[in-house]
């Protein structure tokens, strides 16, 4: 396999199926499938996923709640949608650990990079909860610091749409979907392709992310295997 190492963003917002919120088992349980088909592969997966299914610290601090406070509380929404990924991830064949950046020891483990490295090299996927620990951090962000810590090959960024688009691809139909982007550009551009602060910390550890859909079943497969698949947003190759 031409990756060993690699993490998956999964925005929350994509367990919600068809739904306004919650979490769909139908899609749930697809989505577990395709992460045991990679994992059973011999492919070290890990996963971070975000919480706006069922709140956002943003959403909830622009409406005049505390940041702060607005905050943890996404946090303690994606250790639910995590421990319900486990759960599907572990009835589809794999065995799976989430660890959380806030303790919460009664339901999932703590946070410790050398332990998740660990579970990974052992076959297990680990979901990481709770973004960063801290406030004012996308799950974006936690995606790439964890991607980082645990030295994954490739960041692969789970979205509703094909790739990264040079325009809105639902209000523009004439939006120009990219094979291939420097970090440079998109940063440039504003592409929207992760938060600014995530993008860089990707590119400052030449940390290449592959955008693609995760709603076209067996695409995360594929990209494993080597397609070129979607978007891939890497550093600009030296002549």
């Amino acid at each position: 396999m031409p990756y060993q190492r690699i993490l998956l963003k999964l925005s929350g917002e994509a367990l919600m199926g068809q739904g306004k919120h919650g979490i769909d088992p139908g899609v749930i349980q697809r989505l577990a499938t395709e992460i045991h088909a990679v994992a059973s592969r011999g492919v070290q997966l890990g996963v971070v996923i975000g919480g706006g299914n069922i709140v956002r610290g943003a959403g909830l601090a622009s409406q005049g709640m505390n940041r702060v406070t607005g905050d943890h509380m996404g946090m303690l929404a994606t250790i639910i949608n995590s421990l319900a990924l486990q759960d599907a991830i572990e009835k589809a064949g794999s065995p799976c650990r989430v660890m959380s950046a806030l303790r919460i020891n009664q339901v999932c483990e703590p946070y410790i990079c050398g332990r998740a490295i660990r579970h990974l090299e052992k076959g297990r996927v680990v979901v990481f909860a709770a973004g960063t620990g801290n406030p004012f951090f996308t799950t974006d962000s936690a995606a790439s610091l964890r991607a980082v810590e645990i030295g994954a090959d490739l960041m692969l960024k789970a979205t509703k749409v094909d790739g990264v688009y040079s325009d809105d691809p639902v209000t523009n139909p004439d939006a120009i979907l990219y094979d291939r982007i420097s970090f440079d550009e998109a940063l440039e551009r504003k592409l929207g392709v992760m938060d600014t602060t995530a993008l860089v910390l990707c590119s400052e550890h030449n940390l290449p992310i592959r955008v693609f859909n995760i709603f076209e079943p067996g695409h995360l497969a594929r990209i494993v295997e080597g397609e070129d698949i979607g978007t891939l947003v890497q550093q600009e190759k030296s002549e």
